[in-house]
């Protein structure tokens, strides 16, 4: 692979907190210089990117692609060609398949068809436990060796408190991430909206936001007891926040992510039961999402994602209580966060730490920044280039967004994933 060079870019460096004018030069696949003003001498080809924002590719943690089962909601190919179009290199793919990625030979198949079809990078999760049933853990090592960075059983959540030590401590030896969904499985079951008076006029089933709460205290409990390293995969309420600080004050290995989705929506986008702002958890107060915002901002919450979630339209287009939960977010992750830098909320060093770098390393990655050695995985984007959502144009199979008809900011111009361009006209 020939070295070229993006010069007069706007680089954000979340390694650094650092936005400065300058480039980078890269050579077989690997970010090998970077340089102020003119590039030099021996830089290869040189793109000129106008001042625009130059930052290491979006690491997404939670990407349901429907391979194998449910091909005709999402596979590897659309779900690879949304993720390059926004700017998202890295997808980490979630086990809640039909069925299960509970075994290596289902594990290897997915590798496989991944490998084959997406044009960005693809890290899979496998289960925890068999079938997500939560009564036997799975065979954490094998499915390490075959190429699992982590075990979650999504949604559900292991309530044999004595079978999810067993896998905590199983995990903790083998150097396994768990990654786990801390709301507390009976106040939430059946729930369809975070409980208050605007769950109470709608007549919609709710839970109160101290189900959160409730999770994460027995999980941290359970992680004082086992050592093992865990990631919370959503921390959507200002109840669990204090709970979380204090997990990490006492030197727990514990790390939190938070959906695009509650970090720029309340429960009031609801309105009269659009099914497009059904996620899990439920979207919470105006309140929550503030306190959330901070969190991010302050590094209380380590991780934003796109909780990537394809339903098809016969699942979205029943009453609001029977409709499927979740929305697509590979392609509007990038615009929907930049209305955190454009409020005033966080610079785009910080929204990029929370997107790329502590996503990274919590996978023990070596991506997610601009230095000498990374890997020149990146994405070009004009910050504050306006359009308006057209759900049609989403290159995912399923079009379940609730950004559809928004006013957004933020378009991306050009991906990388380890120096080749998956996705943007030639510079």
């Amino acid at each position: 692979m020939s070295a070229f060079t993006l010069t007069n870019a706007r680089l954000i460096d979340p390694e650094t907190g650092e936005e400065r004018l300058g480039g980078i030069t890269v050579e077989d696949g690997v970010i090998t210089a970077r340089h102020e003003g003119e590039p030099p001498a021996d830089a290869g080809t040189v793109m000129e990117c106008n001042g625009l924002c130059l930052a290491p590719g979006i690491v997404d943690i939670g990407v349901k692609v429907c391979e194998p089962g449910e091909r005709h909601k999402e596979s590897f190919g659309s779900a690879g060609q949304a993720a390059a179009a926004g700017g998202v290199t890295t997808i980490v793919t979630r086990p809640d398949t039909t069925p299960v990625i509970d075994t290596p030979e289902t594990l290897e198949f997915v590798i496989r068809r991944a490998r084959e079809a997406a044009p960005v990078r693809v890290l899979p999760m496998a289960t925890l436990t068999k079938n997500r049933e939560g009564r036997e853990m799975t065979e954490i090592g094998f499915l390490m060796d075959t190429g699992a960075v982590a075990f979650s059983d999504g949604d559900h959540v292991v309530t044999n408190t004595k079978v999810l030590v067993r896998a905590l401590t199983y995990a903790r030896a083998r150097g396994a991430l768990v990654i786990g969904h801390i709301q507390e499985p009976v106040l939430s079951a059946g729930a369809a909206v975070t409980s208050g008076k605007f769950a109470s006029l709608r007549g919609l089933p709710g839970v109160s936001p101290m189900a959160e709460r409730m999770g994460l205290d027995r999980d941290v409990a359970l992680l004082e007891m086992t050592g093992a390293a865990y990631h919370i995969d959503q921390i959507t309420t200002a109840r669990a926040l204090p709970a979380l600080e204090r997990a990490k004050a006492n030197g727990l290995d514990i790390t939190a992510g938070v959906s695009i989705h509650h970090l720029t929506l309340n429960e009031f986008d609801v309105a009269d039961y659009r099914t497009f702002f059904k996620v899990k958890p439920p979207l919470r107060s105006e309140d929550d999402r503030v306190a959330v915002v901070g969190a991010v901002a302050s590094g209380l919450i380590d991780v934003i994602c796109s909780m990537h979630t394809p339903q098809d339209e016969e699942s979205k287009r029943l009453p609001y209580e029977a409709a499927a939960s979740g929305a697509v977010g590979l392609q509007t992750l990038l615009p929907a966060a930049m209305r955190l830098v454009h409020s005033g909320d966080m610079t785009l060093a910080q929204l990029w730490r929370a997107l790329s770098l502590n996503p990274a390393r919590r996978l023990g990655l070596d991506c997610g920044r601009l230095g000498e050695g990374a890997p020149a995985d990146l994405v070009l984007f004009d910050p504050d280039a306006p359009f308006v959502l057209d759900r049609a144009n989403l290159l995912s199979k399923s079009k379940n967004t609730p950004f559809d008809e928004a006013r957004m900011q933020g378009r991306v111009r050009a991906t990388w994933v380890a120096g080749r361009q998956v996705h943007g006209d030639a510079l």
